[in-house]
């Protein structure tokens, strides 16, 4: 039976990834903060901003399934105002990309990974408001210490994780592919949830926001299609794979895996 990882899988579109993937016939491994029952599936707790809980969260998923065919990085949040993890990084980053960067790398580390596996990062709208240094980008986020914006500090962390996707691509063994996969605006209490001026603008994204259900269809087909349908790095929104304009993919790959003392993958 073909195995899939969804983290952030307690509600919203997390929730409707893992019925679809179900649906499939995926067995399913759900990864949620707090404690929380699934029917059906394999439920792990961890704290995706605390580095010492993804390593272990990596090393329970190698003990609870043989292997790992897909893994979509869903966790996420914009925090409204700035505040540092027990890691010393901004929360926004650690969560909407330090932690898929390393929960990624720590499963294909210890074998969990699956030959053909697929890796799929959800990515959003906002990363059109994402700004980076193109010769030193701030992959940690403390550089907003002074001059916090939640709109464009969610949109740099996740262009941050865009481009360290695009540079994955060609990192990875053969036969494993990756993908970023930006749902749109979702009906999921996201928005109002962050606080700040998303939850001020939430009520008018509601109105043309999708189902978490129709979310889902962009990352499930990416994850679950026969044969690839974009190229692998790809970010794909609404089925299309989109153009990133601002693309210092090796340089943001590099200065992660050393925020975080990983090995980089090479090319």
């Amino acid at each position: 039976m073909r195995t899939a990882v969804v983290t952030g899988a307690a509600g919203g579109l997390g929730r409707a990834l893992v019925t679809q993937l179900l649906d499939a016939g995926f067995e399913v491994v759900a990864v949620t903060r707090r404690e929380t029952t699934t029917d059906g599936v394999h439920a792990l707790h961890a704290d995706l901003l605390v580095r010492d809980e993804i390593d272990a969260l990596a090393a329970r998923v190698r003990d609870t399934v043989p292997h790992v065919d897909v893994l979509i990085n869903n966790a996420g949040a914009a925090f409204p105002h700035y505040a540092e993890t027990p890691d010393g990084v901004e929360r926004t980053h650690a969560l909407n990309h330090l932690a898929p960067f390393q929960l990624t790398h720590r499963l294909l580390a210890n074998g969990s990974l699956a030959p053909g596996a697929r890796i799929v990062t959800i990515a959003s709208d906002l990363v059109t408001r994402g700004r980076l240094d193109a010769g030193r980008p701030d992959v940690t986020g403390t550089s907003w210490r002074t001059n916090f914006s939640q709109l464009t500090v969610y949109g740099t962390a996740k262009l941050t994780a865009v481009l360290a996707t695009s540079a994955l691509a060609d990192r990875l063994p053969e036969g494993m592919t990756t993908y970023s996969a930006n749902p749109g605006v979702i009906r999921t209490g996201f928005n109002a949830k962050a606080g700040g001026l998303l939850r001020l603008v939430s009520a008018v994204t509601n109105l043309f926001a999708a189902a978490p259900e129709k979310a889902a269809r962009t990352p499930v087909r990416l994850a679950t299609a026969a044969t690839p349908s974009s190229p692998s790095g790809s970010l794909v929104s609404h089925g299309k794979s989109v153009d990133v304009e601002f693309a210092p993919a090796d340089e943001v790959y590099e200065h992660t895996a050393r925020a975080l003392g990983l090995t980089p993958l090479v090319r």
